[in-house]
């Protein structure tokens, strides 16, 4: 699809940082959409396993999804310049969303949100014990210096599942993973 985002002095009231834009001070679409495979996999997941997908439906979703990560992550960025915050968190998001109208997507967001910051405590104490536990079975070498090692430990996670449904018809659930 061809790049009408223009120049950023012609886009009104957008601010982004054009660190990784061409030298003309323009996007690349390659920094601006989601992979195309991507959002073509997800869309997959929802569908019945016979049906096709076109390449132009793929190609509107891309740019759908991307034109509304970035809605929802400037308005968050706002929050956080006005807060003299630089990062911006999963607070964050879930706030600019409900600020948006996306209000049905709050609750289960913060839902996903929590059992991720549960899950990766897991995974941090995890590695913390397994670190201690390295620690204590130290050997030193005959200078009285610890042998340098690499150690990479990755404790197993199970995929989140993000589950979706509208209150108006219960039949209507979706499951999203691994985001």
């Amino acid at each position: 699809m061809v790049d009408n985002m223009g120049k950023n002095s012609e886009r009104e009231g957008l601010k982004y940082d054009f660190t990784s834009s061409g030298e003309d001070g323009v996007i690349k679409e390659q920094d601006r959409l989601l992979p195309i495979a991507n959002v073509g996999r997800i869309m997959k997941q929802i569908l019945p396993p016979n049906a096709k997908i076109s390449k132009e439906a793929k190609e509107t979703m891309q740019e759908s999804v991307s034109e509304f990560i970035s809605f929802v992550t400037g308005e968050a960025s706002d929050k956080c310049h006005k807060e003299k915050r630089k990062t911006v968190n999963g607070d964050d998001i879930c706030w600019a969303l409900a600020t948006l109208g996306f209000d049905d997507y709050v609750e289960p967001l913060k839902r996903y949100l929590s059992k991720y910051r549960e899950s990766e405590g897991e995974r941090a104490n995890q590695t913390k014990t397994n670190y201690s536990s390295d620690e204590k079975n130290e050997t030193y070498n005959h200078h009285g210096e610890q042998p340098r090692k690499a150690t990479i430990s990755c404790a197993g996670s199970t995929p989140l599942k993000f589950n979706m449904s509208d209150k108006s018809n219960i039949s209507m659930s979706r499951r999203f993973s691994n985001f």
